[in-house]
C-alpha cells in the first residue's frame, strides 16, 4: 500500500492478490470470522433435500422462533427466498404491488414475471422509502376479469439504507389485509432496521405474512437467506425451492454460518451504523460533496461527475474499493474499522483539496 495518508488498521482477510483492501462497495463483501469458520468446520450435516441435515434444521427452527413465525426455509440467496415467497403467495396471472425501487422489482432479474407469470404493479417510492397508502389503495384492482388479480403487497425494509417507520408498516399491512391481500417483507437488512429502532426482530416484521432475511450482508455469513412464514407457506416454498434449483444436500456447512450470524452478529450492527454516521459527517466537511445522513450502514455521496475518474484512481491507489458513480453509495460492515474510515476520509479530503 502506498503512503501519504493515515493507514487503516482493520482485520479484513487478505484479498486474492495478498493485499488487504478496504471494501465499501457493499456489506455483501464480508468474510466469515474465525469463530464462524470453526462453526462451519464442525457442523453436523445430512441431506437437506430429505430434511436430514441437523444444522439446516436448527437454523430454520431458530430463525422461525427469532422472527415469530411457524416455520422457516433456508435457501442459497435472498433473490431466491423473495422469489419463493412471491410464487407461494401468487398464482399465474396474479399481481403484486411493489415499490419502483424495491429489489424484488428492480434488481432481481424480473424473476416473478419470467418464472412465475406474476405481474408486478410498481408504485412510486416516497423520499423516505415508503409507498403512499393512497397509492396502495388505488392500485388494488377491482374483481373484474379485465384485470390481473391483486394478491400481494411486497415492501422492503431497510430500503436504500432507510428504515421504514413501524407505524407506517402497521398501517400498510392492515390496509393490505383488509383488502384481502397477503403481505411479504424483503427484509434483507431488517436486522439493521430493528437495531436502529431499538425493537425486537419480531416487532420489526409484525404484520407480514412472510419475510426474507439475508444472512450474507451485515450479518457476515458467506452465503444464504431464510424465508419465514406459516407452515403451509413454507411447505409450498420447499417445492418452489427444489424447482428453482435451491435444493441442497449437505448444506449444514453453510447453514452453520447463518446460525452463528443470527446468534452473534445482530446487535453488533449498531457499530456499522455508528461508523456510517461518522464517515458521513467527515465527508460532509468537504464542501463540494453532498452527503446523505445515513439511517443505518449505507450513505450516499453526490459529487461532480468530472471528479469520479480521478477520485476512483486515488482510492484504488490506497486499496479502497468503491462502485464509483456521481452518486456514490458507501456501505459500512464488520470488516471495516473506524481506523479504516479515517483513512478513507483522509483520501477524499486530500483529493478534493488538490
Amino acid at each position: 500500500m502506498s503512503t501519504g495518508y493515515p493507514a487503516g488498521a482493520g482485520s479484513t482477510p487478505l484479498a486474492a492478490d495478498g493485499e488487504r483492501w478496504i471494501d465499501l462497495r457493499s456489506d455483501t463483501v464480508t468474510h466469515p470470522s474465525a469463530a464462524m469458520r470453526e462453526a462451519m468446520f464442525t457442523a453436523q450435516v445430512g441431506d437437506d433435500v430429505y430434511g436430514d441435515d441437523p444444522t439446516v434444521n436448527a437454523l430454520q427452527a431458530y430463525a422461525a422462533e427469532l422472527f415469530g413465525y411457524e416455520a422457516a426455509l433456508f435457501a442459497p440467496s435472498g433473490t431466491q427466498t423473495n422469489l419463493i415467497a412471491l410464487l407461494a403467495h401468487c398464482g399465474r396471472g396474479d399481481e403484486y404491488l411493489v415499490g419502483q425501487e424495491a429489489h424484488t422489482y428492480k434488481y432481481e432479474g424480473g424473476g416473478a414475471a419470467v418464472l412465475g407469470s406474476i405481474q408486478p404493479q410498481p408504485l412510486t417510492n416516497q423520499p423516505d422509502g415508503s409507498i403512499a397508502l393512497q397509492d396502495i389503495e388505488a392500485a388494488i384492482k377491482p374483481h373484474d376479469f379485465h384485470f390481473a388479480r391483486t394478491r400481494l403487497l411486497a415492501l422492503e425494509n431497510t430500503i436504500g439504507g432507510k428504515v421504514l417507520p413501524q407505524q407506517y408498516l402497521a398501517q400498510a399491512t392492515r390496509l393490505a389485509h383488509a383488502r384481502g391481500l397477503a403481505t411479504h417483507l424483503d427484509g434483507a437488512r431488517v436486522c439493521n432496521a430493528a437495531v436502529k429502532q431499538g425493537t425486537t426482530l419480531q416487532e420489526a416484521v409484525k404484520g407480514f405474512d412472510s419475510v426474507s432475511v439475508c444472512l450474507s450482508k451485515g450479518l457476515g455469513a458467506p452465503v444464504g437467506s431464510v424465508l419465514c412464514g406459516s407452515r403451509e407457506l413454507i411447505e409450498q416454498g420447499k417445492r418452489w425451492r427444489k424447482m428453482l434449483g435451491g435444493g441442497m444436500r449437505q448444506a449444514g456447512v453453510i447453514a452453520a454460518a447463518g446460525l452463528y450470524a443470527l446468534q452473534n452478529n445482530v446487535q453488533r450492527l449498531a457499530e456499522d451504523h455508528a461508523n456510517a454516521s461518522w464517515l458521513a459527517a467527515e465527508l460532509a466537511k468537504i464542501g463540494v460533496l453532498q452527503v446523505s445522513v445515513p439511517h443505518t450502514n449505507i450513505l450516499f455521496v453526490t459529487m461532480p461527475r468530472e471528479a469520479c475518474e480521478g477520485l476512483n484512481s486515488a482510492l484504488a491507489a490506497e486499496r479502497i474499493r468503491v462502485s464509483m458513480a456521481p452518486t456514490l453509495r458507501l456501505v459500512t460492515h464488520l470488516d471495516v474499522t473506524r481506523a479504516d474510515l479515517e483513512h478513507v476520509a483522509a483520501v477524499f479530503a486530500h483529493y478534493f483539496k488538490q
